[in-house]
């Protein structure tokens, strides 16, 4: 198996789990809290979508799905290219309404197509091209690869227990 197949295969995971996490929720359930300073299952998967769409928009120098179509309407929101979630208060959580699970489905489906396609053409040497220069030691290209996919993976899973939470209610 080479580079790009492994790297096809993990990504190519995150589909399904997210469809999981999402799938059949109302939007109201989608922005339920499970308590106090908690994240809800959509924050969670927009979030998580938006860090790879983000970094994988930079990595291969094109611009995000996010500010490409009218993905940003179909969450309550204003379609900011650096705006990924990160560090975000409760109120700014809560302000991320999705319309639908569906329409987590489709932006992280549109996403991952692309990052299929990014993939798909990687070849060994190019996971040692450096990024980012502004960290100690500078990233590469594959330390960013399994960065997004950990954070995805990570957000998708607590995505998915708070789904379970809410299935207990």
């Amino acid at each position: 198996m080479d580079v790009s197949d492994l790297l096809t295969e993990a990504y190519d995971r995150l589909p399904d789990l997210v469809r999981a996490a999402v799938d059949g929720l109302t939007p109201e359930q989608l922005r339920r809290a499970p308590g106090p300073g908690a994240n809800p299952v959509g924050w969670l998967v927009w979030h998580l979508t938006r860090v790879q769409d983000h970094h994988v928009a930079d990595l291969i120098g094109t611009e995000q799905v996010w500010v490409s179509g009218d993905w940003a309407g179909r969450f309550g929101l204003v379609a900011d290219p650096d705006d990924t979630g990160y560090g975000y208060s409760a109120q700014q959580v809560a302000a991320v309404r999705p319309e639908s699970a569906q329409a987590l489905i489709d932006y992280f489906q549109a996403v991952a197509e692309r990052t299929r396609a990014f993939l798909a053409g990687l070849r060994p040497a190019d996971l040692d091209r450096v990024v980012d220069e502004a960290w100690d030691p500078p990233v590469t290209l594959g330390v960013r690869l399994v960065s997004v996919l950990d954070d995805d993976l990570e957000h998708v899973g607590q995505a998915a227990y708070v789904r379970g939470l809410i299935a207990a209610d």
